[in-house]
Formats: structure tokens, C-alpha cells, sequence
């Protein structure tokens, strides 16, 4: 298989070598301080210890040799790094394992004209990657790369998805213009083991200037030398880097478009639509049960229940199912984005899901396909899930012994727990990212106003946007004040230079305040609406409390999570290094904050509807919290039994704030269905 290369991945491959040759330069330079500031401190000591043998020579002389040494070692210490990727939580599966799975390897191998993979391994993510152990020599001498496929992935793609997905893994190796890209990576990887991952480095100084309080001295000065060499490199890497970035997002449009010619553009496009939701669902399921590890709860076959998580969300959003699976549209992907921003992100590894559908378009590719389930590839898929399920659980630690929910158990309490914690359908994601309006008075309300018009497209829209415009006003002004560093972006499909930033923030502006009208005219027909509909049952009174209980909270959320604010900034001094009078000064001011802290705890922890979530334990310590009067400082010492339970009720008090406020408004929207609901069956019956 020949791909053309397209003119923007020569040129990006052409800025990414040109980098590569300007590091190479910056480091040659170095390395030559490097050999001429060693030898000059080896001879130095050597002199030193000739011209007078003594003590004090000697120790100054082997010093000054340390310090050249040790700042040689620095910058050559990559060539003996290499780095090994953690297989703990992967399993390796052979050819006499899963044939059809190997045979697919196979097909897709011979097309794209590359190497068979090493090892082949599961993973438990719902994702697909090929990945080898890199060293400064694998510049030079050919890896064997090793894949990696997630069950998660599996259990969601059909057999020609799955084909696609595997191929875009197999595309960025089947070139040779493709390496490049692992010489970038390599080079990636020097710098960075250069800059950032020095612990045994430091260690091995530290061990050094501890033999003798001379060597100190040197050990510093060889720390010096190192740190000024990291900034040069710390430069270099973020000139690298960039352009290995510009790269790989080129690279991903290639491996993209090998994948379209061997599995067809339409199986790569729906798999990556879907990538969202089946990920999601996957999350969902482990926030679940994570949820439940104090009630010793797991799972026999998490991919089962993913499965389910999966349609049940796209039964919820109204998805079209295809071969047994959510259908997601690229407008249904991209549903709640409204920002009219445009800015290459210099620093993202990919494409946006959005141009990568748009190249598949364009290639619009067809192919044989097999629209059967992935998981048919396998022997016996539910074993398969069933063992990595275990080994996944196998890591978390249970007080008193773990045991498997059963799957309907599991439907019942998700499906429970999903309607629990969202608002109902009938308002169109209109509050999923908006409160009701706690400021609106009653007026006299149109006639001919409809409910279906209150929460339509169109107002949904309305929300969307201004929160997108409200974000885009935030990264122009990060612009406009050189906190965010480019030379040109896009704005309502106009280009704009970065000196033009702060001109636009004012029609932005105008723009916000325009839809905000909007708003609050349609949440003033809401309140009004809703009012006129209560009265019209006799239950005017209870919708006016209810609607003003949570416009109370409204106002006293602000006020209260202040409050944690300033706990958190009133205890930093605890991970800070201060001195023992100050702590003692600290914790006394600390008193008046925590009583605070303590009468909310105790407010809160009598309504169960907001601590059904927290643990047994949890509880536990926040009562022995707020019941005793703890010491967390004496003597020149932590109390760390009694700083930890402080620290836990101030996290948790958040938590609590919120969960008390989704409650409240909760409650006001479940009347507003109920309100609407009956009016239906009135207008009905």
C-alpha cells in the first residue's frame, strides 16, 4: 500500500527535522562545555593536590574533580535510560488463545505492509495503542512494537470497527516517512530525561556532599551547572516539542487514512463517534462501583455492565442504534459546543474528532464490511471479561472481603442512581449547566405562550452559547494579555491577528449581554408560566415556597462554600515548611474558621438524603470530628490521626454544599414536571 504524503505532513515533517538538527546543535555545544568544564575541574583538583599534599587539598581537589564529573555524567546520562512501560495491568494473549483475532492482526498487517506486533495484550481501557520499550538506541536499531486492546473497546465496536481502529494503530508504522516521528519522540525523550527525571541524579550528588562538608560546596556548584544546562534544554524541549505536536496531528490524518484503505471510512468514522459514549459508559460503571468499595461491592463482568451503561445513556439521549449499538452523528457529537473560537492547539498530540471525520469524508473510502459483534473474534468473550474484571478489582483493597453484585441488581441501582442525580427529559438539558433563575418576579405572562417553546432547540441553544461565549471572552483575554502566546486565530470564521485580541472582547460583550436578555426573558415566562399553572391547580403557594426556598440557598451557597475557601487557605501552612511559633499561631487563628466548619457539619449530617452517598467511615470520622475538641499541634509535633480527620471534613464540606444545592433545585424541578405533567392529563381527560 502507497499513501501519498499530503504537502502539510512534509512540511510539518520538515520543521519537526529542522528542530531535531537545531537540538542536536544547542547539545553538541553543551557537551562540549561539558568535556572542557570536567577536564579543566579534573585537572584543577589533580594541580591542586600535587602542588601541596594536604588535608584540606585533597579534599578540595577530589571536590573540584566531583563537580566536573558529575556535570559530564548530567548530560550523558539518557544513554543509559530506558524506558519500560508498566505491563502490571495488561494480558499478554497468544495466537492459540484467539485465532480469529490473530488472523485479523494478520490481514491488517499484510496491508498495511508492516511488521506482526512482539506481544499482543488486553488491556481493560476502552482504547487500542501500540507502544514499545524506547531507549536512546532504538534511534538507530529497529524495535519490535507491541499492541495493546482494550476489552472496553472491544465489547463496543463492531468486527470492522475494531478492523479500523487497529489499522490507524498499524498506519503509524507501514511508511517510511512515518519515522520521523519516532526519532521526534526519541529526541522527546532525551530532553525530557534530561529536564525533568533527575531524582537518581540528585540523589547521587546529595550521596556525594554528604561524605564530607567540603564535597557540599562542590555538589552545589555541580547542582548550579546542571540547572542552568536544564534551562537551555527546558527551551529546546518546548521548541521540539511543538512541532513534534504539528506532527503527530498529521501523522493521526495519515494513520487515519491508511486505516480507511483497509477498513473503509465509514467503520473508522462511526467507531471514533462512538468513542465518547462507550468510554463514558465504561467511567460511569467504575465511578459506580467505587462508590461502593466501603460496601464491599464489585463487579463480575464490568464490560457487561458497560454495555448496558452504553444503551441506557442512548436510550436517554434519543441515539439511533446500528448493528445492536448507538449510532452517534457528528452533530450529536458535537451538540453542546458553540464556541466560536478556533485555535490550533499547538499543543495537542490529535486532530479534533470533527477533522478527522471531515478527512474520511473527503476520502470516502468503501469496503467489504462484517457488521458483526468484535467480541465474536473471541473463544468465549464473557470469560475473557470475567478475568479482567478480576484483575482489575484484584487491586482494591476490601475491609472485610469483596463480593459481585448481580448484573440486575447492577441495572436496577444504576438506572436509580442515573434518575437520582439527573433532571427529567421533558426539559431538554436546559438545567444540566444552568440554575433556575433565583431573581425572577411575577408578571403578567403572554397568553400564547407554550411549554414546548420554553424549553425548545432554540432556548437550549441559548444556554450553550453564552457559556461558550463566556469561555471564548476568557482565552481572548488571555490573548489580548500575552498569557496565551500565538500570532493568529479564528473568530466567527474571520482570522484575527493576536495585537487584534483586545478589540474584539468588546463585541463579545455585547454578544453575552444580548443572549443574556434572552435568557432571563424566557426564564421569566418559565417562573410565570409555571405560576399560572400551579394557580390554575390550587398549588400557587407550594410552587412560591419551593422557588423561594431555592432562590434563599442560591444566595447563601456563595457565602457558605467561602467558607471552605477559607479553610483551605487558612490550613496551607501545614504542607509548607514554617516555623513552630507561627504553627501554634496559626492553629489558634484556625479556631473561629472551625467551629464554622463544625456547626455546618452538623447541619448537614442530620439530613440523610446528603450523606447516603458518603461511607460508613466517613461518617464516623466526621462525627469524631465535631463531637470532640482535637489537638493537632504539640511539642513540636503533628498529631496526624487528628490532622487527618480535619482535613477529611474540610473536603468533605464541598461536597456536601453541592449535593445540597443539585437537592434543592431537584426538588424545585420535579414540581415543575409534576406541574406540567398533571396539566397534561387534564387538558387530556
Amino acid at each position: 500500500m502507497h499513501i501519498q504524503i499530503s504537502q502539510d505532513f512534509r512540511k510539518k515533517t520538515k520543521a519537526a527535522v529542522s528542530s531535531i538538527v537545531t537540538f542536536v546543535f544547542v547539545y553538541i555545544l553543551i557537551f562540549i562545555f561539558t568535556i572542557a568544564l570536567a577536564l579543566a575541574c579534573i585537572g584543577g583538583g589533580i594541580w591542586l593536590i600535587a602542588a601541596k599534599p594536604m588535608f584540606l587539598t585533597l579534599m578540595v581537589g577530589a571536590g573540584l574533580a566531583g563537580t566536573g564529573i558529575f556535570v559530564f555524567f548530567f548530560i550523558i546520562k539518557f544513554l543509559f535510560k530506558k524506558h519500560i512501560n508498566d505491563r502490571s495491568d495488561l494480558t499478554e494473549i497468544k495466537r492459540s488463545d484467539e485465532p480469529e483475532l490473530f488472523k485479523m492482526i494478520d490481514d491488517i498487517v499484510k496491508e498495511a505492509e508492516t511488521n506482526f506486533p512482539k506481544k499482543v495484550y488486553l488491556s481493560n481501557d476502552v482504547n487500542a495503542s501500540v507502544f514499545y520499550d524506547s531507549s536512546f538506541w532504538s534511534m538507530f536499531f529497529p524495535i519490535q512494537k507491541n499492541l495493546t486492546i482494550g476489552v472496553g473497546l472491544i465489547n463496543t465496536t463492531t468486527k470492522q470497527e475494531l478492523k479500523a481502529i487497529l489499522s490507524h494503530e498499524f498506519g503509524h508504522f507501514s511508511q517510511r516517512s512515518m519515522k520521523v516521528g519516532s526519532y521526534v519522540y526519541n529526541v522527546n525523550q532525551i530532553i525530557f530525561n534530561l529536564v525533568n527525571d533527575d531524582e537518581s541524579y540528585r540523589n547521587s550528588v546529595e550521596k556525594f556532599a554528604s561524605f564530607s562538608g567540603y564535597f557540599s560546596i562542590f555538589a552545589s556548584l555541580a547542582i548550579f551547572f546542571t540547572s542552568k544546562i536544564q534551562w537551555v534544554l527546558a527551551k529546546m524541549y518546548s521548541y521540539v516539542n511543538i512541532r513534534h505536536m504539528a506532527l503527530s496531528r498529521e501523522m493521526e490524518f495519515h494513520a487515519d487514512e491508511v486505516a480507511a484503505n483497509i477498513a473503509g471510512s465509514i467503520s473508522l468514522e462511526e467507531s471514533l463517534l462512538r468513542l465518547e459514549l462507550a468510554n463514558n459508559s465504561y467511567h460511569n460503571v467504575l465511578n459506580f462501583y467505587e462508590a461502593r468499595i466501603s460496601k464491599n461491592q464489585s463487579s463480575r463482568n464490568i464490560y457487561r455492565e458497560q454495555f448496558f451503561v452504553m444503551n441506557f445513556l442512548a436510550e436517554q439521549n434519543e441515539l439511533e442504534m446500528k448493528y445492536d449499538l448507538p449510532h452517534v452523528k457528528l452533530t450529536e457529537s458535537g451538540l453542546f459546543n458553540k464556541s466560536k473560537l478556533n485555535i490550533e492547539n499547538q499543543w495537542a498530540s490529535h486532530p479534533s474528532t470533527e477533522d478527522r471525520v471531515a478527512k474520511l469524508r473527503q476520502l470516502n473510502i468503501t469496503k467489504e464490511v462484517d457488521n458483526q459483534p468484535a467480541k465474536d473474534l473471541f473463544k468465549d468473550f464473557a470469560k475473557t471479561e470475567e478475568k479482567l474484571t478480576a484483575k482489575l478489582f484484584s487491586n482494591i483493597k476490601y475491609e472485610r472481603g469483596r463480593k459481585d453484585l448481580e448484573f440486575e441488581t447492577f441495572k436496577s441501582e444504576f438506572e436509580t442512581q442515573y434518575q437520582r442525580d439527573s433532571f427529567d427529559k421533558i426539559f431538554n438539558n436546559y438545567y444540566d449547566n444552568k440554575n433556575p433563575n433565583p431573581e425572577i418576579q411575577e408578571n403578567v405572562l403572554s397568553e400564547n405562550i407554550q411549554f414546548e417553546n420554553l424549553y425548545d432547540n432554540e432556548k437550549v441553544e441559548l444556554v450553550y452559547t453564552l457559556i461558550a461565549l463566556e469561555s471564548d471572552k476568557k482565552t481572548i483575554e488571555a490573548v489580548a494579555n500575552k498569557e496565551f502566546i500565538l500570532k493568529t486565530f479564528d473568530y466567527d470564521g474571520k482570522k484575527y491577528k493576536a495585537a487584534e485580541a483586545k478589540k474584539l472582547i468588546p463585541k463579545i460583550d455585547q454578544s453575552i449581554v444580548e443572549i443574556k436578555d434572552q435568557i432571563i426573558k424566557n426564564d421569566s415566562d418559565i417562573y410565570n408560566y409555571f405560576l399560572k399553572t400551579a394557580d390554575i391547580q390550587n398549588r400557587k403557594s407550594e410552587f412560591v415556597s419551593l422557588y423561594q426556598s431555592f432562590s434563599d440557598y442560591d444566595k447563601l451557597y456563595e457565602e457558605k462554600y467561602k467558607l471552605y475557601i477559607d479553610l483551605v487557605n487558612a490550613t496551607a501552612f501545614i504542607s509548607a515548611r514554617t516555623p513552630f511559633e507561627q504553627i501554634r499561631h496559626n492553629f489558634i487563628t484556625l479556631k473561629s474558621l472551625e467551629d464554622q466548619l463544625k456547626q455546618e457539619m452538623r447541619f448537614h449530617l442530620q439530613n440523610l438524603h446528603l450523606t447516603s452517598e458518603l461511607s460508613e467511615k466517613d461518617i464516623k470520622d466526621l462525627k469524631d470530628y465535631i463531637e470532640k475538641e482535637h489537638i493537632y499541634f504539640r511539642n513540636e509535633e503533628y498529631f496526624e490521626a487528628n490532622l487527618r480527620l480535619l482535613m477529611n471534613a474540610i473536603n468533605t464540606l464541598p461536597y456536601l454544599l453541592h449535593r445540597k444545592y443539585f437537592l434543592v433545585k431537584k426538588e424545585v424541578l420535579s414540581l415543575m414536571n409534576n406541574l406540567e405533567e398533571r396539566r397534561r392529563v387534564e387538558k387530556f381527560s
